[in-house]
């Protein structure tokens, strides 16, 4: 039964969840620990989450906790895992490093007598509406599945699906806010180039996204139509559409994904 966790890596996404799951009173800052190789990234975390524990290394945090969140670049999961290994015996290692398939996991934790868990999130968790896909094929309890998967329906939707998805999940959740970020700021910058302060543009067109996507997710209709109940006839938006399409806007979109899908792919092997 999981009762603590702790934080290998407190950095956009690791700290996004303890943040989150505080915010959200799904646990309490006593039963977190944390370890980072940066002591201002522990002081910046243990700063925002009074009675969090700041811990010294890799292996005290393993030995605090029940559940371990590996949350460091994929490169170094390995490295992580090795130095752990006097202290999982009987623990729970949630991984939400890109790439690191189902099978690097079992071969990496082999001999640990630890379970393992596969979870795709993505950073809007630290506002309460992330996206996180949890793989279906785990050595978990059903139990601990369940508190993990109570993590992250804490902080935003989540979704159970299988491994052979998570290269696409990678792209179209996973590394898709910076896709948005980046469109808001050059509708930003066209605002500003248009006489709008800077601060008013930022915040006219993250509210335009923000509602935008609550309008796909609560009125159930297909985003073409919604498109097209915006467009009227020889207006101004749809002259703004067919620009973005002589752009090439969507498959700009597409082919970003489909990169960042095989960049995924190719971590895995």
């Amino acid at each position: 039964m999981i009762r603590t966790i702790g934080l290998i890596g407190a950095g956009n996404m690791g700290s996004a969840i303890f943040r989150g799951i505080v915010d959200a009173g799904y646990v309490k800052p006593e039963q977190l620990t944390v370890y980072d190789v940066s002591k201002r990234k522990l002081r910046e975390l243990s700063e925002d989450i009074p009675g969090l524990y700041a811990s010294a290394d890799c292996l005290e945090t393993a030995e605090r906790s029940d559940l371990i969140i590996i949350a460091v670049k994929p490169l170094y999961v390995q490295e992580v895992i090795d130095g752990l290994r006097p202290a999982l015996r009987g623990k729970a290692v949630l991984s939400i490093a890109a790439g690191w398939t189902v099978d690097m996991l079992e071969k990496a934790l082999e001999g640990t007598g630890a379970t393992w868990l596969r979870v795709m999130p993505n950073t809007p968790a630290l506002v309460g509406e992330g996206m996180t896909a949890l793989c279906d094929d785990t050595t978990f309890s059903q139990e601990d599945f369940d508190f993990c998967k109570g993590i992250f329906d804490a902080i935003g939707k989540t979704k159970i699906l299988p491994e052979r998805l998570f290269d696409g999940v990678t792209a179209i959740s996973g590394s898709s806010p910076a896709y948005v970020y980046m469109m808001i700021e050059a509708m930003a910058d066209a605002g500003v180039r248009e006489g709008l302060p800077r601060a008013c543009a930022y915040e006219m067109a993250a509210q335009s996204v923000l509602g935008s996507a609550l309008m796909v997710l609560s009125s159930g209709t297909h985003p073409a139509a919604l498109k097209d109940n915006v467009c009227s006839p020889g207006g101004t938006t749809i002259e703004a559409v067919a620009e973005l399409e002589k752009s090439g806007f969507r498959n700009a979109i597409m082919e970003a994904m489909r990169v960042c899908a095989e960049k995924s792919r190719k971590m895995s092997r």
